[in-house]
Order: C-alpha cells, then sequence, then structure tokens
C-alpha cells in the first residue's frame, strides 16, 4: 500500500492535510488550481530539519491526496521523489511562516470574494459583527507587495504579522495560522464568516460598530482551544472530515 512508503506520524499528517484541501474544495474556498494549505512535517520524521507538506501544483483542491501531497524544505527542494511541482508564489510566504514562528504547524491562505473584497477596503476588517468581535485583537494586516514570489519580503511578512494568527494581506486575500490543522482552520473560518458578513452589511448600509469592551468580552469567550474536549476547531473540523467521507474519501489515498 502506497502509505508503507511514509513513517506513520507523516502519513497521519498527509491524511489530515488531503482531508482539509478536499473541505476546502467542498466549501467552496478554492482558486482554480492556485493557494496552499501548509503543514510541518512531524518532528518525529525531520528531525531538527523543517520540512513541510505542500499542494501539488496543477492539480485541483479535489484532486489532492495524502500520496501526491509534495514534501519540501524551506528551501523549496523536493524531498519525497515527487515529479509533481510546487508553486513559488505558495513556498514563498508558506516556508517564512514555518520558519519563523515557532507555533506555525499550519498555513492556510484563500483567495475568496469575500476575504479579498475585506483585503482591498481601506478600513480591513470591521468590528461590527458576531465573527469579527471574535477576534478582537488577533488580525493583522500585511501591505501587497506583488506576488509573493520574491524570498526579501519574508521577514516584512514576518515583522507585519508578530504573533497573530488572523492574518489579512492587503489587496490580497486572508491566511491564518496555528499549532494544529482544526485550530488553524477555526480561525480562518471565523475570518472568513467575518468578511462575508461585512460584505453583506455594506450593500445595505453602514455597519454598528461593536464596542471595544465587548468585542474583547466576545474573544475570550470564543475559540477555547481546549483539543481534549473537542476545542481549538477539532469538532468543527472532525464533522467537516466526515462530511467529505460521505461524497468522496480518495483523499485517504
Amino acid at each position: 500500500m502506497t502509505q508503507h512508503r511514509f513513517h506513520p506520524d507523516e502519513w497521519a499528517a498527509r491524511v489530515q492535510l488531503a482531508a482539509c484541501y478536499r473541505i476546502f474544495a467542498m466549501l467552496g474556498w478554492t482558486e482554480m488550481i492556485y493557494n496552499h494549505i501548509t503543514v510541518r512535517v512531524p518532528h518525529s520524521v525531520s528531525g531538527d530539519d523543517k520540512q513541510f507538506l505542500i499542494n501539488p501544483f496543477g492539480l485541483h483542491y479535489s484532486e489532492v491526496t495524502a500520496s501526491n501531497l509534495v514534501k519540501i524544505n524551506l528551501q523549496g527542494e523536493v524531498l519525497d521523489g515527487s515529479t509533481h511541482r510546487v508553486n513559488p508564489a505558495g513556498f514563498v510566504v508558506h516556508a517564512t511562516l514555518h520558519a519563523g514562528l515557532d507555533g506555525a504547524h499550519c498555513v492556510m491562505h484563500t483567495h475568496t470574494t469575500a476575504g479579498v473584497a475585506v483585503a482591498c477596503l481601506q478600513g480591513g476588517l470591521s468590528q461590527s459583527n458576531f465573527y469579527s468581535a471574535q477576534l478582537h485583537n488577533m488580525v493583522a494586516y500585511h501591505d501587497f507587495e506583488g506576488i509573493t514570489i520574491h524570498a526579501d519580503e519574508g521577514p516584512r511578512v514576518l515583522q507585519s504579522i508578530g504573533r497573530k494568527q488572523a492574518v489579512i494581506l492587503r489587496n490580497h486575500g486572508l491566511l491564518a495560522w496555528g499549532s494544529t490543522v482544526p485550530e488553524t482552520f477555526a480561525i480562518l473560518w471565523t475570518l472568513q464568516r467575518a468578511c462575508e458578513i461585512q460584505l453583506a452589511t455594506l450593500s445595505m448600509g453602514a455597519p454598528i460598530a461593536v464596542p471595544e469592551p465587548v468585542a474583547a468580552k466576545c474573544t475570550r469567550d470564543s475559540l477555547q482551544f481546549d483539543n481534549q474536549h473537542g476545542g481549538a476547531g477539532v469538532d468543527v473540523f472532525d464533522a467537516l472530515v466526515r462530511q467529505v467521507n460521505r461524497i468522496d474519501a480518495s483523499y485517504q489515498q
């Protein structure tokens, strides 16, 4: 079987990441063959060498499987003998975060209509709805510098992000990072929903601002990252994996 080619810990990471790609496809968070979700290869496999898994360039998210994910190092070199290409525009930003942020086990980036629309607004995300109120003081911004294929942008990206896990790349799209795939998904989903609601609100009129103390309270009360009790997005992510399995479980191959 294909999985016997890989260390069990790497195979588990591959299956989870491939499932995440299928979830994105199911939710419509795709941009043809572009954009990326990446996951660090477990330490039990890579040791101190930071390696990560990325989607094969040229495949739609609905075609990603555990075995066709590509393992690369921080220099973008393919490590698993894969013949698939890697998109430089995805490698630069993701490698920067995996290398520069200790907690960045997973990095997700999207170009959804709502996300890009908010990224193009002068004021960015408005603290005016149920979802944006759960991201109080959690959102970072990075100014647009063009297509992200130049390594010299990396330090500026890290400086812009700091330790904030929800990121709006101005004029570009959304990004989230976290210590697990479910945690990162929960952050990105909340940011995406905040953008969707803001887009709908602005089409009707001026939004009602959520007061700072209320937003701070909302953020303290939400996104409770307790992995042992289904928190950190685990329960939601698992529910979506079950839904994907009912549609097409071929990502496990």
